[in-house]
């Protein structure tokens, strides 16, 4: 399958670009097909990890978004930055990712405890509140890795 390319060519941004907003947020849009077939989009928590080139989600074990990745792991993925405004002017400047790829439910305890770890320092360094919410929630903890199958960026001026 050939993605789509960025239409305005002056708006892309790099690879690299899109993997350090990835990193740098803390949220965006997973978007899945709903069961009663209609696109769905819940916004998440993600961590990307660099070793592996994936992006890793967690949740509850239950709910819409779980029923729809288990019934088509094709999603697609959205983060925006909050942008900034030039000195001087009015208009926001801001960066966007979106990735496309497929979404697979981990269930290794050890490695959804790794991810889950990897993702709350992204919030907070305070690692002994990080190991006992890790040992509270593991077993009422679900995590899905997406392996990006596509991905690209663009800046844009809200003008």
């Amino acid at each position: 399958m050939e993605f789509r390319k960025v239409r305005k060519k002056q708006n892309e941004i790099s690879r690299e670009d899109c993997i350090a907003l990835l990193k740098e947020e803390q949220r965006g849009v997973l978007s899945v097909m709903g069961l009663e077939g209609y696109p769905y989009g819940v916004p998440v928590d993600h961590y990307y990890d660099e070793e592996d080139g994936k992006l890793y989600i967690h949740g509850g074990l239950i709910g819409h978004r779980v029923e729809a990745v288990k019934a088509n792991d094709k999603v697609s993925y959205t983060v925006l930055n909050q942008g900034y405004i030039p000195e001087g002017g009015w208009a926001r400047i801001m960066r966007s990712v979106i990735c496309f790829g497929r979404i697979e439910i981990i269930t290794d305890p050890e490695i959804v405890a790794d991810q889950c770890r990897k993702l709350c320092y992204k919030f907070t360094d305070d690692s002994e509140y990080i190991e006992a919410e890790i040992k509270k929630s593991l077993r009422g903890t679900l995590l899905m890795a997406m392996t990006i199958d596509h991905m690209s960026g663009k800046q844009i001026e809200e003008s």
